[in-house]
């Protein structure tokens, strides 16, 4: 039975979105093409319709969840972006998370294309943070990038700190609490 185009892309809109949060939860290595296709309800074989391979998928998927951060960034300030960022609500939905947090370190062991799109995701949450439309160039619109730089690698860094510990432990959420407190006190 022939599938119509726009079942086709709605198709794989699914496949980009179930890879997504499948990717965000167990990593890039963690998740196999059979396993992937079974979660979003269809067969093995209908992935090579969609994607030429895996890593063609992998990319889709970073673009589209770096893509979600971004447009529920577009609604907060900074501070508020960074109040839920440093959350244990974040911290303990990785599927649904933010993209950086759950797949850079996976991200820096990808092929260059890959990275690209990290860097391009990166790029796009300074300058939606610091409320840029194109990136201006004032020595005070680069002062306060260079800030937000720090600050998003300080949160990156420590959502990934708390993840590594233990759910109950003391130390998870004290990575959180502190971080939060040193960003939101900097504003």
């Amino acid at each position: 039975m022939r599938v119509s185009k726009a079942q086709a892309q709605a198709n794989r809109a699914l496949i980009v979105e179930t890879a997504s949060q499948l990717f965000r939860e167990r990593g890039y290595d963690g998740v196999g093409v059979a396993d992937l296709m079974a979660a979003a309800g269809f067969t093995h074989g209908g992935f090579y319709k969609h994607f030429g391979c895996k890593a063609d998928l992998i990319a889709e998927a970073a673009a589209s969840g770096i893509a979600k951060t971004l447009e529920r960034t577009q609604a907060v300030d900074a501070a508020q972006f960074f109040d839920f960022y440093l959350s244990r609500q974040h911290r303990d939905s990785r599927d649904a998370g933010c993209t950086l947090a759950a797949l850079g370190g996976d991200a820096a062991r990808q092929p260059d294309n890959l990275k690209a799109i990290f860097a391009d995701g990166i790029d796009s949450l300074l300058a939606t943070l610091a409320g840029e439309a194109n990136g201006a160039d004032s020595d005070a619109s680069q002062e306060q990038r260079a800030r937000l730089m720090g600050q998003l690698a300080q949160a990156v860094g420590a959502v990934l700190l708390s993840r590594a510990c233990p759910d109950d432990s003391p130390l998870a959420d004290e990575v959180l609490d502190v971080c939060r407190a040193q960003i939101l006190a900097a504003k």
